[in-house]
């Protein structure tokens, strides 16, 4: 048994150097010219095409069973509104729910008096045709709907846009490359790598509701701006 250890000691001994830091080197880029980090951003402008609105019922009654079911049964009238008008389930969501005391004050400086309860109920919906959201709006007030709360305005998807924000990002620090290689009286070489960060999809913009009252009721969506930062690096020749 020793001697066959001692035979395996030899041969593990008797690799070749070479062999074992061929299995661990790592590639090392080098470069022959002067290396230039480049900063820039590419921007594309788009039509927001998606609409989110809170809206929602607050009813008062003297007891608070009272208050829940006269606001569950406005809230039923309001997302009969909203499914007549084509928005899909899954485009309504319950955002908030509550029930509190409504209090008012004696004006002889006392306790403050309990006069009864008020709930409210409230729901985000989604638009996806921004054109017909006020003529919505407007059939929700008709329905009991006494809070709405928004637009937020954003873009559905924004992947396509990204992309070409990416393209114009690059072309700009190329063109920036340029500018610094013949100032430098070199010329652009390989790039050397690429990396993104900032930008992004925005976060969702509040629009304009103008004429807030039945049959008048207009979303103005405006633009919305994308943009992709990249950081790469040139070689310059």
């Amino acid at each position: 048994m020793r001697s066959l250890l001692m035979a395996s000691a030899v041969a593990l001994s008797a690799l070749p150097l070479a062999d074992a830091h061929a299995q661990t080197a790592l590639p090392v880029q080098t470069i022959t010219g002067t290396r230039l980090d480049v900063v820039a951003t590419g921007e594309v402008t788009r039509v927001p095409d998606i609409a989110q609105v809170s809206t929602g019922v607050i009813t008062t009654a003297p007891t608070a069973t009272a208050a829940l079911e006269q606001n569950a049964a406005q809230m039923r009238r309001v997302r009969d509104a909203l499914r007549r008008a084509g928005i899909a389930d899954r485009d309504i969501q319950t955002s908030a729910i509550n029930l509190y005391p409504d209090y008012r004050q004696d004006e002889r400086g006392g306790n403050p008096q309990l006069i009864g309860y008020r709930a409210q109920n409230e729901v985000t919906v989604r638009f996806r045709d921004i054109a017909n959201t006020g003529k919505i709006l407007d059939a929700l007030v008709a329905e009991g709907a006494n809070q709405i709360n928004g637009p937020m305005l954003s873009i559905d998807k924004p992947e396509a846009a990204l992309d070409e924000a990416r393209v114009k990002a690059l072309a700009n620090a190329r063109a920036r490359a340029e500018l610094y290689a013949r100032a430098a009286g070199k010329r652009v070489g390989r790039i050397l790598s690429i990396s993104e960060s900032g930008g992004g999809i925005p976060g969702p913009v509040y629009g304009r509701v103008a004429n807030m009252r039945a049959e008048s009721t207009k979303i103005d969506p405006g633009e919305q701006s994308l943009s992709v930062s990249l950081t790469v690096s040139f070689e310059l020749e």
